[in-house]
């Protein structure tokens, strides 16, 4: 019965996406978001009976082939379910987010201005959004590495499509294409890294891999001749760059502000809880190999935190209200990171899921408002629209709260969690990693609070004044609503197995000397309702309350304030406006690079090596043989029997000799 239930789960959005892909123009619009809608609702109830089974009742973990596609030397290729706490909880988050975009789209969608009316495009963005689903669900279901990497391509794949959605736009056309290139950067990291898997291990299966670590632990081998790698750290480093790809950590970031070109439901399942959560999930998987290395979990945990501290300072600019959402979600996945290179999966993996909550929470508002002006997004445009969208105005200040960590919400839990792991944690970088999350901190707090109060007060701009500003309606709405709940109050009943270990139990392996979150556990924890109270004379908190306090003077009661500021830092201001120049690197290096190298190859390789010197000069070389040994061919019977003659007494010669 499980099995059928898990096969239900994974197909019953693939069913629904084919539905609306192949048969759209037949079933219209209305067939289109209810065959979708359909196929996502029994994916959630499947998912929650699995999460009730697996993670509140603490069924066994569950391991099954579902087919084999290949059998080589004794290795299996399959495609199967792994389900434990770990990826029961993740499905049962990837389709309840899934299931708010798709009820939400119905609604955005049809205030879409960008198409033609007649065009299907409508049945075929809820054909992406499902099979996006679908995607996921392959990837966190996975038992192999095969299936995972299926799952992994699908996600980008569909993202490739849904953030060029708008193939009219120039701007889209490029933004996918960069997402693209920038993520087969990093694919190529994680095919290498599931190579060095197959090889040294001979199998696909996590189970039999994780059982071969331990003797593997000190194979040894050589890139450079001469000099000896641990194949290990090797490994997870390759798989690493995948990770780094998906989850956007720098320098392979550039790609994910660029996808707020797609329609904002997809910025919310993008950001929220599909494709960059991938790479956070990646690493949780792989946990008992990562505690292996100690290198590896060092690069990630340096990576993570460089990623959360300067990609926020980034959000403090931004003028687009669906780019400082997305620049506080390269943040975020800082974080995540960082607690994994701090052998801290528990509190990464709790910010992933509250992480999924509030900014699924946070975009949907945020397109909420473009809705209600008119499909404008600059900041600059908006002011005052509390008193015209008291819904979207509660939904986004339950986000923002608990984007900042407020007490109480469900960020506090999960990233205090990850501030009290790296403190605790003695790993090279670990000192820096939390010195540049707790000035994040800040950062956050400001940035996100920046944008609500430019948003929702201050003084209306000539735009709100003469258009008609109203609340977005119900299909809109009640996603909102919805999300609100657990963006408040997952963490406080989660906070303490996630810290004692008992959450994810098995699923998630640990050192015992790695094991910084029972640390604080032991240390810190005297209950849920004691770290709130407490928790207002702590440093995250303070520092969180300052921004919003900072945000409010500078953007509420001295508005003059911030052009000051931009004319005293002209050029700290060009540092942030040209997002550290990653995007001129990338454009040299690569874009021009890569052009000139084509020229060069066209006009001295192949017009000159291979066009003029090897085809042009074979070609003259054989006319011209040609032409000699035409001239032998006389026609006299006397100079045919004379060569004859002549190579029979060569041969006899050689044999002779």
């Amino acid at each position: 019965m499980l099995h059928t239930i898990l096969t239900l789960i994974l197909v019953s959005p693939l069913i629904g996406a084919l539905i609306a892909g192949l048969f759209g123009r037949q079933i219209g619009r209305v067939g289109a978001h209810t065959a979708t809608i359909l196929g996502v609702t029994i994916s959630v109830v499947l998912s929650a009976y699995v999460f009730n089974q697996f993670v509140l009742e603490g069924a066994e973990a569950y391991n099954a082939s579902l087919y084999t596609w290949l059998v080589t030397d004794g290795i299996r290729f399959e495609l199967g379910f792994m389900i434990d706490e770990l990826s029961a909880t993740m499905m049962l988050v990837v389709t309840f987010v899934s299931l708010m975009v798709h009820i939400y789209t119905v609604g955005y969608m049809d205030h879409d201005e960008d198409y033609d009316h007649n065009d299907p495009y409508y049945q075929r963005f809820f054909s992406y959004i499902s099979l996006f689903t679908f995607s996921m669900l392959s990837l966190v279901m996975a038992n192999n590495f095969l299936q995972l990497f299926f799952g992994w391509e699908a996600v980008g794949l569909v993202s490739y499509l849904l953030i060029g959605f708008y193939m009219k736009r120039e701007s889209a056309i490029q933004a996918n294409f960069k997402a693209f290139l920038v993520n087969r950067v990093g694919d190529l990291g994680f095919i290498l890294g599931i190579a060095v898997v197959f090889v040294y291990f001979n199998t696909m299966d996590y189970n039999e891999f994780f059982a071969q670590l331990a003797d593997n632990k000190d194979v040894m081998i050589e890139i450079i001749p001469g000099v000896e790698w641990s194949m290990i750290t090797l490994m997870l480093i390759l798989l690493f760059v995948g990770a780094m790809g998906k989850s956007a950590q720098m320098p392979l970031h550039v790609w994910l502000p660029e996808s707020m070109e797609g329609p904002t439901p997809i910025s919310a399942l993008i950001h929220a809880a599909t494709m960059v959560t991938a790479g956070v999930f990646l690493i949780a998987r792989l946990s008992p190999a990562f505690e292996m290395s100690e290198v590896a979990l060092s690069v990630v945990l340096i990576i993570g935190a460089l990623t959360a501290f300067l990609m926020g300072l980034l959000g403090l600019i931004q003028t687009d209200i669906k780019r400082v959402v997305a620049y506080s979600t390269l943040s975020q996945l800082g974080y995540m990171i960082a607690a994994m290179g701090a052998s801290a999966y528990a509190a990464g993996m709790f910010h992933v899921l509250t992480h999924a909550f509030f900014k699924a929470l946070l975009f949907l508002a945020a397109g909420s408002v473009i809705i209600a002006m008119h499909h404008k997004q600059e900041i600059s445009d908006m002011g005052g629209l509390k008193k015209y969208m008291p819904i979207t105005y509660i939904a986004m200040l339950i986000g923002s709260l608990a984007l900042i960590g407020f007490p109480g919400f469900s960020g506090f839990f999960s990233k205090d969690s990850i501030l009290l792991s790296l403190n605790e944690a003695e790993r090279f970088g670990s000192s820096f990693a939390y010195i540049l999350l707790m000035a994040g901190v800040f950062i956050t707090a400001f940035y996100s609070f920046r944008m609500f109060f430019l948003v929702f007060h201050g003084e209306e701009s000539e735009y709100v004044k003469t258009h008609q500003i109203k609340e977005s309606p119900w299909v809109v709405t009640v996603p909102l609503v919805l999300l609100s709940v657990p963006a408040a109050v997952m963490g406080l009943p989660m906070i303490e197995p996630m810290l004692n270990g008992t959450y994810f139990g098995s699923a998630l392996q640990i050192l015992p000397q790695n094991d910084v979150m029972m640390t604080v556990y032991t240390t810190y924890y005297h209950g849920a309702v004691d770290m709130i109270v407490h928790s207002f004379l702590t440093l995250p908190v303070i520092l969180a309350i300052s921004g919003v306090v900072l945000a409010y003077v500078m953007y509420v009661q001295v508005p003059t304030l911030p052009a000051k500021l931009k004319k005293m830092c002209p050029r700290g201001f060009y540092v942030l406006d040209s997002a550290y120049g990653f995007d001129r690197l990338n454009d040299i290096v690569f874009v021009d690079g890569t052009r000139k190298l084509g020229h060069f190859f066209n006009r001295v390789v192949d017009g000159k090596i291979i066009d003029t010197g090897m085809v042009t000069n074979t070609f003259m070389a054989v006319s011209n043989s040609a032409d000699a040994l035409r001239q032998s061919q006389t026609g006299y019977l006397y100079h045919y029997a004379f060569v004859m003659i002549l190579g029979l007494l060569a041969m006899l010669v050689w044999t002779l000799w």
